[in-house]
C-alpha cells in the first residue's frame, strides 16, 4: 500500500469521516445515540501534551455537564503511551478511547517543518537555508559563534526520523518510501538510501547536533527550551512543537522570535522540495470491546465537531482538517503560522506519513533502534539498511 498519498485525498478522507461520526450523532438511534443502561463512564487515553490537553480537558469538561456522563482524561509521555497501550488493549485494562495515527482526526494536520530562531540568526546576519547546501553552511557558522546548529532530542529515536524522512525525500523522491513500505524486495538497500543515510553522519560529524544531543529529551520539553533560549539556531520538529513553544515560552512567541521554513531542497535531488513528511493528523479510535462504544462515538462525534474545539486548534497554532478553515485562520491569533502550514499542505504534492507509524510495529523499533546507532556513529550506512532488510 502506499504511505506517500496526495494531501486532498488525506484531507477528504478525514472530513468523510468526521462527517460520517457527526451524521450518526445527531439522529434519534444509531451509534451517535446513547442506550439505555449503557454505562455512562468513558476513559480516554492521550499523549501528555501541555497546550493541547487544555483542550481536550475543556471539551470534556463542557461533554459532561450537558450530558450528565463521565469523560476521564488520562495522558502519558510519548514512549510511555505506546508502550502501555500494546499492553492494555485486549485486556481489561484497555481505555474506550485511545490517541492513535488513524481514527477520528483529533488535531490539525501536523507536517514536519524547520523552525528558525529569529534573534540567533539575527546575531549571524544569516538567513534561513533554502538548500541542502545553506544549511550546512548554517552548521558551520552557528558552530562557529558557539551556538548549536540544530537542537535535537537525541534520546528519542523518533526525533531523529525526521531527518531520514526528509533527506530520502529529497535525494530519491515520495516512491523510495513508498518501496519500503509495501515490503519491496531491496528497497532498503537503494543506493538513494544509502546516501540519506550517509548525509545524516556527516551532519552529525559536522557538529549540526551539538556534542550531548544523544542526552536531550523531547516530552520533558528538552529540545525545545534550548532553541527557544537561543542555545540552539534551528529546530527540525512537527508542527505541534509550535503549541508546546505558546504554553511553555510564550514570549517567544508572543515577541515573534520563532521563524518557520520548508525542509531545504536537496541540489541535484530526484524529490520534489515542495512535498512533506508528518502526521496528516493525530487521532482518536475506539476501541471495539469497549463496554461504552455508543458513548464513545457520541463524545468523539460532539466534541471534536464543535466550533469550541475547533477553535480552541487554532487558538493553539494548528490547522483543522475543516473545509474553508484557511478563511477563518486569517483572522484568529497566529495567522502567519498557521496560513504557512496550510498553505505547505495545501500545495504538496505528497504527504509521507511518519516512517515509525506507517511501518509495522516490529519494522519501526529495528528501525529507531538502528537510528540511534546511526547518530552515534554505532553502525554504517551500509550495515543499517543490512540490519532493516532483515526484518518483516
Amino acid at each position: 500500500m502506499r504511505r506517500s498519498v496526495q494531501i486532498r485525498r488525506v484531507i477528504t478522507g478525514i472530513l468523510a469521516a468526521t462527517t460520517a461520526v457527526a451524521l450518526t450523532a445527531c439522529g434519534s438511534s444509531g451509534p451517535g445515540t446513547l442506550k439505555a443502561g449503557e454505562p455512562s463512564k468513558v476513559q480516554v487515553w492521550a499523549l501528555q501534551d501541555a497546550a493541547v490537553n487544555p483542550i481536550a480537558t475543556s471539551s470534556i469538561d463542557a461533554y459532561n455537564k450537558a450530558n450528565g456522563t463521565k469523560i476521564e482524561l488520562v495522558t502519558y509521555v510519548n514512549d510511555a503511551y505506546k508502550q502501555k497501550l500494546q499492553v492494555a488493549m485486549g485486556s481489561p485494562a484497555a481505555p474506550d478511547v485511545f490517541f492513535n495515527w488513524g481514527g477520528l482526526p483529533m488535531l490539525g494536520v501536523l507536517p514536519v517543518v524547520l523552525f528558525i530562531n529569529k534573534d540567533v540568526f539575527a546575531a549571524a546576519g544569516v538567513q534561513p537555508p533554502k538548500t541542502y547546501a545553506d544549511l550546512l553552511s548554517l552548521v558551520d557558522t552557528f558552530k562557529a559563534k558557539g551556538v548549536t546548529p540544530i537542537a535535537l532530542a537525541g534520546s528519542q529515536g523518533w526525533t531523529e526520523l525526521m531527518w531520514l524522512e526528509y533527506l530520502l525525500d529529497r535525494i530519491g523522491g515520495a516512491d523510495k518510501f513508498a518501496n519500503i513500505a509495501a515490503g519491496k524486495e531491496g528497497a532498503w538497500q537503494d543506493p538513494t538510501v544509502v546516501k540519506a543515510l550517509g548525509e545524516i553522519q556527516t551532519f552529525v560529524k559536522r557538529g549540526a547536533f551539538g556534542t550531548n544531543f544523544a542526552s536531550v529529551n523531547y516530552d520533558n520539553q528538552g529540545a525545545s527550551k534550548l532553541f527557544a533560549t537561543g542555545k540552539a539556531a534551528m529546530h527540525l520538529m512537527g508542527t505541534w512543537d509550535f503549541s508546546v513553544q505558546k504554553d511553555a515560552n510564550p514570549d517567544f512567541i508572543k515577541n515573534g522570535k520563532l521563524g518557520f521554513t520548508a525542509f531545504p531542497a536537496f541540489e541535484g535531488g530526484a524529490g520534489d522540495p515542495k512535498s512533506v513528511v508528518g502526521n496528516p493528523s493525530n487521532y482518536y479510535s475506539v476501541n471495539a470491546a469497549s463496554k461504552s462504544k455508543d458513548a464513545s462515538i457520541d463524545f468523539l462525534a460532539k466534541s471534536l465537531t464543535s466550533d469550541q474545539y475547533i477553535n480552541g486548534l487554532i487558538d493553539a497554532g494548528q490547522v483543522p482538517a475543516v473545509k474553508g478553515v484557511e478563511t477563518t485562520l486569517k483572522s484568529k491569533p497566529n495567522a502567519d503560522f498557521t496560513g504557512f502550514t496550510y498553505d505547505l499542505v495545501a500545495n504538496a504534492p505528497s504527504f509521507t506519513q511518519s516512517w515509525d507509524q506507517a511501518l509495522s510495529p516490529s519494522v519501526s523499533t529495528e528501525l529507531l533502534t538502528n537510528l540511534q546507532k546511526l547518530f552515534l556513529g554505532q553502525v554504517t550506512p551500509e550495515a543499517f539498511v543490512a540490519n532493516m532488510a532483515k526484518v518483516k
